[in-house]
């Protein structure tokens, strides 16, 4: 069983004690987003599973539960989240310097196989054009050659749910556009450029759920939950079967997820996993890290998985 801690929060970030309580305790319940009613209680025994997927962008309040999971058993990996975007766009994120020397103290500690830098979603704004996303991709990539072999992009999707955020945001100036012109001349000119640069720094460049087909470019279709990926850097056999609960263009093979949705207080503009600010920061305040779930007490319901 692989756990993705998680797709729908940072709880690296946000969330590292309940995590390594829950690592303790030997399990986690989490309820069905769609359906609260219906809670799994999800073992975390280290013989049940086959590795832990980390998502975030500041994994630092981890550091000191990492020994802890190696003293344990645990496989892990980071899709480490690294874009260094102006205030106006990320205004909670960590500054691009404290974002890269956090990257490379972690990749020097658990090896830079064990690292995958997401540059994720690039964002085209009047701040954040083509021009800027080259020479902002460049600099990050040059700071992490030799601490990772793997960067992932992909583009923002205007999902409904933000449009009213990503108005707010423009009110500011920021500009942010939905780009749909993925062959346009200036996509062309990124995603070459991207390419290029990631070769350069010997880091192979993969896509996150684009529909379009950027292999031109010479970025391939990537999967974040990678069954080759992890049975190459943990010599172990994982399920191969695609993710159902995931989008089509989505390659990531079956995993259990133990976040929940409105808990991740970052406040980007552009996620799609917080649907309402406030919310999250309500639910972030009321975070019992003794809790078997991340936010409120659920007890399963359903039969362990």
């Amino acid at each position: 069983m692989i756990i993705s801690a998680s797709r729908r929060t940072d709880i690296p970030a946000f969330y590292a004690e309940w995590f390594i309580n829950r690592i303790r305790a030997g399990y986690c319940t989490t309820p069905n987003p769609f359906h609260r009613q219906q809670v799994a209680r999800i073992s975390l025994l280290p013989e049940e599973v086959d590795v832990i997927v980390f998502w975030t962008r500041n994994p630092r309040p981890l550091f000191p539960h990492l020994d802890e999971l190696d003293q344990r058993g645990y496989r892990y990996y980071f899709q480490y989240t690294l874009l260094g975007y102006p205030c106006q766009i990320d205004a909670k994120s960590p500054s691009r310097q404290a974002a890269i020397r956090t990257f490379q103290e972690l990749a020097e500690r658990i090896s830079p196989q064990r690292m995958i830098w997401r540059y994720d979603p690039i964002v085209f704004s009047k701040l954040t054009g083509s021009q800027y996303h080259t020479e902002n991709y460049g600099r990050i990539a040059e700071a992490l050659r030799g601490y990772t072999y793997r960067s992932v992009i992909s583009v923002m999707d205007m999902y409904n749910k933000i449009r009213k955020r990503i108005a707010q945001v423009n009110q500011q100036g920021v500009g942010v556009i939905e780009h749909d012109g993925h062959f346009s001349p200036c996509y062309a000119a990124l995603m070459n450029a991207i390419a290029q640069t990631a070769r350069a720094n010997d880091m192979g460049i993969f896509s996150c759920s684009e529909e379009c087909d950027l292999a031109g470019y010479g970025i391939l279709a990537g999967k974040c939950i990678d069954d080759t990926y992890i049975e190459d850097t943990f010599d172990i056999e994982v399920n191969h079967k695609k993710d159902p609960g995931q989008r089509a263009a989505c390659g990531c093979v079956v995993s259990k997820d133990i976040g929940m949705y409105d808990t991740c207080v970052y406040g980007c503009p552009y996620c799609y996993a917080t649907g309402n600010f406030e919310r999250a920061k309500a639910n972030f305040e009321a975070h019992n890290p003794t809790s078997s779930t991340l936010i409120g007490w659920h007890e399963p319901v359903e039969e362990k998985i």
